[in-house]
Parts: structure tokens; C-alpha cells; sequence
């Protein structure tokens, strides 16, 4: 206390325990502090430690001077007298600080409002704001008095710095109710009567009636607990008018601030937290959070949130595998030792207390799931494999290799991938994981050859998609591989051989030797050859020894070759069980040789015999360029009386002349055509020789041109008088007719007027078959043809109509035999469409048998003369009404 000098310490009394009229009585001693709360108020923002503060005062209604006080916050330190010091050096940033303080009596726990309060900031006008006290009946504590401030010379606006302390009371006080706060007292009460009123929240607004004043003693009291979760501060506004004399004082404003109480317990943010831990995780590593909220003030010990572990199930290895941070509720692995395939999942009892641990409590869970780290190394089932692949295949599969993996299955930590680390320095194998993700996979990369190296020796190793969370040993696995020899094709060297020869070489003549070897050196196999693809038949070969001769003359101008290239597949085969054929290609080159004489394209020229224009006749020579052009051109035989020919400038075309003037007609023109080398063919040129003239060449068919009109005339006549005969002998039957009757068939036409039938064609006229009919005929059957039946077999294929006629009757055989087969096809019964067959019969009309209207002209009797079978139909249409 002996520092008491530099502070201005006082304990101010706001609240009082309670107020009641007949204070006089002397009530039951109940333990308490003698205040519902401290303040003590320091000159300076920044505080020493060491520093002593005040005292608090409590009474356990025993003789006791001496208590253990304990205070919320660290930085203060209460002796057992009651003595407030300062344990740690302390800012008060805001110009203030509030904690609790607390003692046990009576196993019940004793909490007191504490506060710190810079003067500077917070007092500097409390000269105008006196709260005196006034001494109870018994001795007991005043009640506060708040008075008006001193007005001089009637109304004056109060200085806007001027500030009244706020009332403190306490939530959820137990009453009774009312309870008094404090009194308002006008200066004024001496010489008049005062009326007190109050307005504001909590007076005449809503929850109205919360405060009340006596309007004549302006007492102030509360009517009902606070709850500062609700509603932490009231502003009201105190009046006091002189009776008769109007307002006394101007008004005042008052704020009731509501000190808060740990009545909230802590409630954690969500119940079970969830959160996951790797397995391989060290001491130290985070786990994840849990957190707790408290109703409570925030930054008071009501609010302040401690948070422990009460359990850990299972207790394995260790039951402190996790440790908690007390202040933000952080969890960290606590120890090592956790194992997924062991102990897969934890469950934590969380506890959350207040006032720093100490106040109300709340419980919680936090479900840890241990997560799969890649903590086991998969290991080869089978260390070492020996197999057997035939040589010369690509992707064939070598071996399969399971592995087992003890990490969570179809896990990163548990897929596993695979590497060739040794015997394969020329990649001929390829390793893979397979589709199960615990095998691997060795295939053929390259074709093995079985001369070169029967043998290869693997060396494989396994890991995981992942690394290793610890470091462990990676298994190995020996792969021996032994090349199993297979027949192999003989192989032609080079596979595509070129040679160059010219296209006259003689039959029987040695081209090349073409030959194969066998790679399959240890078998000692003996390469026969044939040729195959000689499209033109000019090559053989000896099977033996592979010797290329021409069988027949080459043609460089052949349809066969190709850019003077003529191509033929020459195989190789061996003598094995079961052959093995290896294929090379020769090419010959074919060098041009002048065995093609030029020859003229155009075959017929027409010209006009009065100043005829020249003919350019275009010349082709089948050889190369250097048995071609310049050509040379002769006129042969009598040609040269009546023509003239030349070659054009270019040497390339030959121009044709008629020198003297023809008559009309044709004429045949030789002309020799020679080569550079003096090839030479002789081509003919029919030459229609007109009567015209210049290069409008118009010719006269001969035929025509030989009869003059009288000719025409006269045959055009004849027709007429032919036409005009055959008309009146016409009539002259026909008037002849209806004179005589005449029998139905004349007796001397009998035998002379049989036609025979057996063509499978149409009448006499009827010559020009349509045999269209024939192709898929069924397309043409009526729509009423058995479409309801739906065909139960395949239907054949027809063939089409062929465009040779010699094959006309392969084509109706092979489509009868389709038709019988086919389950679509119209039965025999079924209305048959025929084509049409011709008209003009000589044999005449039948019709007349049949005729109703005609049957009395007809002499029926004639009938029974030709035998018995016709007698019945003498019978029948001669035999009058019987």
C-alpha cells in the first residue's frame, strides 16, 4: 500500500445487495463480498507489476480474515486479505479492463465483478456527476445518488463532453423484485417539489415497465431479472419538473449496462467432429479442430473456452495417442504407433469448460479415421519364374506376376507399377500392370530371335502408384526367359530387287539369280522357288537354284508394265513339316527397243475435189522418245499421181493433199510412215472424195445421188397402184362372201394351213424377244400373291440378266432352280402374267368357234369328216335344236 501515493484509489459502491423499506430490521447474514462490484480507477493506460490496485472485501458471516481468493485474469493476483496487485505488466487498451474474482465458501463458489478504469479517459468530469452516499439505518451501506448537473441563470445547454457513468447492474439478479438501483435528485429539491419521470427503452417503450421511478423520492428500480444475452445496455432518459414551477433541471441521460453472468454454458460447433489422420503421421503432426461457442460476453472469462480430452477409445497403443490445445481446441498426434490395418478409426470425449476451464462444461465427441499411408510395400508372390515365348512374336505374353499389398485396397498406396531394372538392354520386353492392379505383365516389345539369343534373364521390381511413406525394401522378382526356335520364313535379300533389261532379249535368256537363305541356321533347310504374279507369262524360274530365265518375249509397250517396270513376286520355300514361304519382289526395268513402227491414227478422210484443204494426219510410235520423232513420210503405188503428202513442221504430223480434181467416190491412199531409225508401216487411208469445194466438205450419199425425180417418181407410183389393187381385191372377197356361204375352213386348206407352235416365243410377228421379263420375274406378280405369308427361310439369290445372249439359257436354268426354292415364289395355281406376244397371226382368229351370233351361217357338217373327235363337235353345234 505504500505505493497508494501516485494513485487516486477508491472503491466506488453502485449496487447494493439489497434495498427495502424497513432497512432497519436486521436480516440474515449470507456470505458475499461487500460489493455487487469493484472499480478501481489508475492515472496510467500502462501498469507495473508488483502494483497494488485496491482491496476487495468478503464476509463468510464467521470470524475469518483471511480467504483464497482467485482472479479469472492472469495478469492479477489477490491476496489472502483481499489485496489487488498486479502479477503481469498490463496495457489497457481500451482505458479499461474487467475480470472476475471468486472464493469458495460453504462448497459454493463466489464470484465478484472487477474493473480497472483508466481516470484520465473516463474521469475527468466526475466533479459535475456527484454520487455521494447516505448513511442506512443500522449502519448499513448507502444508496447511490445521482444528481442534476448545477444550472446557473436558468436553462443552459449542457457541454457536449459532458458524460454520466454508466449504471452497472448485474443479469439474472435473484430479487426480490423491485430492486432499487440508485436515486436521482434534482439541486432543486430544497425549494420546491419535485416530480421525477423517466422515458426510454425499458420505461415507456418496450419491455415497458422494466424500470421504474418514484416520482417523488426519484428512486430508480429495476422490476424483473436482466438477461444481457438479450439485450446488454438500456439508454433512458431522467426528467425532474418543480411542481407548479415547470421544468426544474434539464434531462438527463442514463445507461443501465447489463454485467454479464457465466449462465451459458459452451456448446460445441457440431457433435461428433469427423476428421482423419494419415497412419504414418509423426508426433506433432495436426489432426484437425473442435471448437465451442458461449452465449457469454465475448472476451470475458463467461466466454473463455478451455477444451480437454476426457477419453480415447480404443486405449491402443497408447491412450494418449492425441493431444488437444487447450485454448483453440487444435488436436495433434500425441505418440507414435498408428496403424490403419490395426486400429482403423479413434473416438475422443471432449470436454469444454468456461470461465478458463473452470466454469460450465459442455461435452463433445471427435471421430478420428486413421487414413491409409503407403506403409506396407508390395512384395512379389513368387520370386523367380522361368518361361518359355516363341521367337519372332510382338506382344506375346511372357509371364504374369502377382503381388500382395497390405495397404487399403484400390488405393494409391495399394496400385502398384512395375520396371525392368536389369537383362534388357535392348528393350525387347515391355512390363505392365495389369488389370487387377497386383499383377504385372511381361510382353514381347520387339520380335526375339532365337539364332541371335535363346536366352534372357529379367530382374523386375515392384512399387506402388505412390512413394513410400517410410523407407522400406522393394522387392524383386527373376524372370528367365528361354526363346523357343520356330520355322522362319526364308528371307529374300534385298526383299525388293531391281535389274535392268532391255525388252528384246531373247527367249531362254538368263535374267538374274534371285535367291533366299533361312534363318533358321540350326535346322539346315533346303529354299525351293516359284514365281508368282508374272501377269504377262514372260518369266520362269529354276526352283533349285533360283535362276530367272524369259519364258516368253518382253514388251516394254505392254499393258502389264508400268513406267517401263514390269513387277513379279518370286517366293521362297523351305522344307519344313509344315513349309514356311518367304516373298521378294523383282523388278526388270524394260530399256526400249524400236520394234514399233509408227503407225497413222486417222483410218478415213473426207475432202472436197475443187481446191481441197490439206488433212493433218496424226502420226504414234508405242517406243520411247528415242525411237520416235523426227518421222518421214512416202506416198506408195498410184498414190502419187493424185496426192501429195509432208510431214508438218514439228516433224510429228503428216499433211495430206488432193492435187487434181477427182470425180466423187472413194479412194484408197497408201502412205509409208518411217521412224528416226527408219522403222517404217505402211498405213492405208480410205478417202471419200465429194463434189464440193474448199474445206466445206459436203457429201451426197451414192445411192441416192444415182437415181434422178423421174426414178423416184416412179417407184412412189408403183406403191400406190400396189396399194390400190390389194384395196379392191379386198372388197371383191368381201362382196363375194355375202352371196355364198362358205363352210368354216375350206377343205383344200386344211393340210396346207397347219402352223406348228412348239416356239416358246409369241406369233410369227412376234421375233424380237423382250427377255427383261425373265430377270426376277417375281417383281412383276400382282401385289395379291401370298404377301401374307411371311417367308421362313432365306430367300435365293437370282441372277441377273446376263449381256451375253449364249448365256441366256444358263440364266433362265439357274433362275427356275431359285424360283423352286424360294418360299415367296407364287404357287402353280396362281394367275401367271405372260408378255405380250405379237399380233398379224396368219392362222387367223378362233373366235368364230365360239361365236353365238354367227353360228347359223356355219356348215358344222363338215366336221364329222375328220374323224371321231371331231364328230362330237359336229354333233354339238350342227345338230340344231336336239
Amino acid at each position: 500500500m505504500g505505493a497508494s501515493w501516485f494513485l487516486e484509489l477508491g472503491v466506488l459502491i453502485l449496487f447494493l445487495q439489497a434495498f427495502k423499506p424497513g432497512l432497519s430490521e436486521e436480516s440474515k447474514c449470507a456470505p458475499g463480498f461487500n460489493s455487487e462490484m469493484y472499480i478501481f480507477k489508475v492515472e496510467r493506460n500502462h501498469l507495473q507489476s508488483g502494483r497494488s490496485l485496491g482491496k476487495v472485501v468478503f464476509d463468510d458471516c464467521t470470524s475469518h480474515t483471511s480467504f483464497l481468493f482467485h482472479s479469472e485474469d492472469s495478469h492479477f493476483k489477490v491476496d489472502g486479505d483481499g489485496t489487488l496487485k498486479l502479477e503481469r505488466g498490463l496495457t489497457l487498451h481500451n482505458g479499461h479492463k474487467e475480470f472476475y474474482v471468486s472464493t469458495q465458501s460453504k462448497g459454493k463458489k463466489i464470484t465478484v465483478p472487477v474493473r480497472v478504469l483508466h481516470e484520465a479517459r473516463h474521469g475527468h468530469h466526475h466533479n459535475h456527476h456527484e454520487m455521494t452516499t447516505q448513511p442506512k439505518p443500522g449502519g448499513s451501506l448507502s444508496l447511490p445518488v445521482l444528481n442534476f448537473p448545477k444550472s446557473s441563470g436558468g436553462l443552459k445547454r449542457r457541454k457536449r463532453d459532458w458524460v454520466i457513468p454508466p449504471i452497472n447492474f448485474p443479469e439474472n439478479d435473484r430479487g426480490p423484485f423491485p430492486q432499487i438501483m440508485v436515486q436521482i435528485r434534482s439541486n432543486n429539491d430544497k425549494g420546491a417539489k419535485i416530480q421525477y419521470s423517466l422515458t426510454g427503452t425499458g420505461a415507456d417503450l418496450p419491455p415497458v415497465g422494466l424500470f421504474t421511478v418514484d416520482s417523488n423520492s426519484g428512486i430508480l428500480s429495476v422490476t424483473q431479472p436482466l438477461d444481457r444475452e438479450k439485450k446488454d445496455k438500456y439508454i433512458l432518459l431522467a426528467q425532474a419538473v418543480a411542481v407548479g414551477a415547470g421544468i426544474a433541471e434539464s434531462p438527463i441521460e442514463i445507461i443501465v449496462k447489463v454485467i454479464d453472468m457465466n449462465d451459458n454454458k459452451p456448446v460445441f460447433t457440431q457433435d461428433p467432429f469427423m476428421g482423419t489422420v494419415p497412419e504414418a503421421s509423426k508426433p506433432g503432426d495436426e489432426v484437425m479442430q473442435v471448437t465451442a461457442t458461449d452465449a457469454d460476453e465475448e472476451g470475458s472469462a463467461n466466454s473463455d473456452v478451455r477444451y480437454t480430452i476426457l477419453s480415447q477409445e480404443p486405449p491402443l497403443p497408447s491412450p494418449n495417442m492425441f493431444v488437444i490445445n487447450s485454448v483453440t481446441g487444435g488436436i495433434r498426434v500425441n505418440a507414435p504407433g498408428l496403424d490403419r490395418e490395426k486400429i482403423p478409426k479413434y473416438t475422443l470425449a471432449i470436454q469444454a469448460a468456461d470461465m478458463e476451464g473452470n466454469g460450465l462444461t459442455s461435452f463433445g465427441k471427435a471421430i478420428i479415421t486413421v487414413t491409409d499411408s503407403n506403409d506396407n510395400a508390395p512384395q512379389f508372390v513368387t520370386p523367380s519364374y522361368t518361361v518359355s515365348v516363341p521367337e519372332n512374336k510382338v506382344d506375346a505374353l511372357v509371364v504374369k506376376m502377382p503381388v500382395t499389398d497390405g495397404d487399403e485396397p484400390h488405393s494409391s498406396a495399394w496400385a502398384t507399377t512395375y520396371k525392368i531394372v536389369d537383362g534388357d538392354p535392348q528393350g525387347l520386353f515391355n512390363v505392365s500392370t495389369g488389370p487387377s492392379k497386383l499383377e504385372g505383365v511381361i510382353t514381347t516389345a520387339k520380335p526375339l530371335d532365337f539364332e541371335k539369343n535363346n536366352k534372357y534373364t529379367l530382374l523386375v521390381t515392384v512399387q506402388n502408384e505412390v512413394p513410400f511413406a517410410i523407407s522400406m525394401p522393394t522387392s524383386t522378382a527373376t524372370v528367365v526367359v528361354n526363346v523357343e526356335d520356330v520355322n522362319e520364313a526364308p528371307v529374300f535379300t534385298p526383299v525388293e530387287k531391281i535389274i535392268r533389261k532391255p525388252e528384246d532379249l531373247p527367249v531362254d535368256s538368263d535374267l538374274v539369280r534371285y535367291t533366299a537363305t533361312d534363318p533358321d541356321t540350326a535346322r539346315n533347310q533346303e529354299v525351293t522357288y516359284k514365281i508368282r504374279n508374272d501377269h504377262a507369262g514372260w518369266l520362269s524360274i529354276n526352283k533349285d537354284t533360283g535362276l530367272i530365265k524369259v519364258k516368253s518375249l518382253m514388251d516394254r509397250e505392254s499393258t502389264f508394265v508400268q513406267d517401263n517396270k514390269y513387277s513379279v513376286i518370286v517366293l521362297g520355300i523351305d522344307n519344313d513339316e509344315i513349309p514356311a514361304t518367304g516373298t521378294g519382289t523383282l523388278i526388270i526395268e524394260l530399256e526400249d527397243v524400236n520394234d514399233n513402227a509408227p503407225t497413222i491414227d486417222e483410218t478415213v478422210i473426207r475432202v472436197c475435189n475443187k481446191e481441197s484443204s490439206p488433212q493433218l494426219l496424226s502420226v504414234t510410235d508405242k517406243d520411247g522418245a528415242g525411237f520416235t520423232a523426227p518421222y518421214t513420210v512416202q506416198l506408195q503405188g498410184s498414190s502419187h499421181s493424185n496426192w501429195t503428202a509432208r510431214m508438218n513442221d514439228t516433224k510429228t504430223g503428216i499433211i495430206l493433199t488432193l492435187k487434181t480434181m477427182l470425180d466423187s467416190g472413194d479412194y484408197t491412199v497408201v502412205l509409208r510412215v518411217s521412224d528416226n531409225q527408219g522403222l517404217h508401216h505402211d498405213s492405208t487411208i480410205q478417202a471419200s472424195v465429194c463434189d464440193c469445194k474448199g474445206a466445206d466438205v459436203q457429201c451426197t450419199d451414192k445411192a441416192v445421188a444415182g437415181f434422178g425425180i423421174s426414178s423416184i417418181l416412179g417407184i412412189l407410183g408403183a406403191v400406190l397402184l400396189l396399194l390400190l389393187l390389194s384395196l379392191l381385191l379386198l372388197m371383191f372377197l368381201r362382196k363375194r362372201g355375202g352371196e355364198k356361204k362358205e363352210p368354216l375352213l375350206q377343205e383344200d386348206d386344211v393340210r396346207d394351213n397347219i402352223y406348228y407352235y412348239d416356239e416358246e416365243g409369241g406369233g410369227e410377228d412376234d421375233q424380237d424377244f423382250d427377255l427383261s421379263v425373265l430377270h426376277r420375274g417375281l417383281d412383276n406378280r400382282p401385289d395379291v400373291f401370298r404377301n401374307d405369308i411371311a417367308p421362313t427361310m432365306a430367300r435365293p439369290e437370282y441372277r441377273p440378266r446376263p449381256a451375253n445372249p449364249a448365256d441366256i439359257g444358263n440364266f433362265i436354268d439357274d433362275n427356275l432352280k431359285a424360283a423352286d426354292n424360294d418360299p415367296t415364289a407364287p404357287p402353280y395355281d396362281s394367275l401367271l402374267v405372260f408378255d405380250y406376244e405379237g399380233g398379224g397371226s396368219e392362222a387367223g382368229s378362233l373366235s368364230s368357234l365360239n361365236s353365238s351370233s354367227s353360228g347359223d351361217d356355219q356348215d358344222y357338217d363338215l366336221l364329222q369328216e375328220w374323224g371321231p373327235r371331231f364328230k362330237k363337235l359336229s354333233d354339238m353345234y350342227g345338230g340344231g335344236e336336239d
